[in-house]
């Protein structure tokens, strides 16, 4: 994996005014993820995972609103440029070829990591991700390389545990962040992972919005619930300060 980044983007960088994309390589393959820096020196760095149409404005909106918290953030790219997003069939397609790929897709998740950290000298980092990229931060959350982070956060994300995979109650703490009306990921969905928690001795929270369709924090979809959006962001923002300060 090789990091490409403009030098301009780079000194914009080390005076904390940059909100850039950002070009790397990944088995051959270019990809483009999207990183935002706090004005000033920032406690943690934000890693997102987008939905599961890839980067768009709406995760680049995220990370920006977390520069202005003070906080670092990068929005990895999982796709990269050989793979057409955008359709329903073209979106399940990507994705179905990460969940039937689970070694490829903690591969990405550690390019992500590594060009994050090429950027942003933050001492600590929380993971999130939305929807499809909820599942990829609970993927990182099982894996070897999961203690990495102080905490995950995962909002009306994909919940279902691989088989072959599990939790062991080591991981570092979970919050998710969930809609009582998701008819993709539902609430049977939802209790199956906390019972899993449980048995394992993980520590979790769980927020659960009445009324609340999947995605309901995307403003660009009919599912938008702006009580739920408003709600579950602030959790998230005290579950950062909490975790990274």
């Amino acid at each position: 994996m090789r990091l490409t980044v403009t030098t301009a983007a780079l000194a914009l960088a080390a005076t904390g005014a940059l909100a850039e994309e950002v070009s790397y390589e990944f088995e051959g393959v270019q990809h483009t993820g999207y990183f935002a820096a706090a004005e000033s020196e920032a406690p943690g760095l934000v890693l997102i995972f987008p939905d599961w149409d890839g980067i768009d404005d709406y995760e680049a909106g995220r990370a920006e609103q977390l520069t202005a918290l003070g906080y670092d953030a990068f929005v990895v790219d999982m796709y990269g440029e050989d793979t057409p997003v955008g359709t329903v069939e073209e979106n399940r397609a990507a994705t179905s070829e990460l969940t039937e790929d689970r070694k490829k897709m903690r591969r990405l998740i550690l390019a992500g990591i590594d060009v994050a950290e090429e950027l942003s000298a933050a001492p600590n980092m929380v993971v999130t991700g939305y929807c499809f990229g909820g599942g990829v931060a609970l993927e990182m959350a099982r894996s070897e390389f999961g203690n990495q982070a102080a905490g995950y956060t995962v909002f009306h994300g994909t919940l279902a545990t691989p088989e072959g995979q599990g939790y062991d109650g080591d991981e570092v703490p979970i919050q998710i962040l969930h809609g009582a009306a998701d008819e993709s990921q539902t609430l049977e969905d939802l209790f199956a992972l906390t019972r899993e928690l449980e048995d394992a001795g993980n520590t979790y929270t769980v927020e659960i919005y009445s009324s609340a369709p999947h995605g309901f924090t995307e403003p660009s979809s009919d599912n938008y619930q702006e009580r739920a959006d408003h709600e579950s962001w602030e959790a998230f923002t005290d579950f950062l300060e909490e975790r990274i300060g």
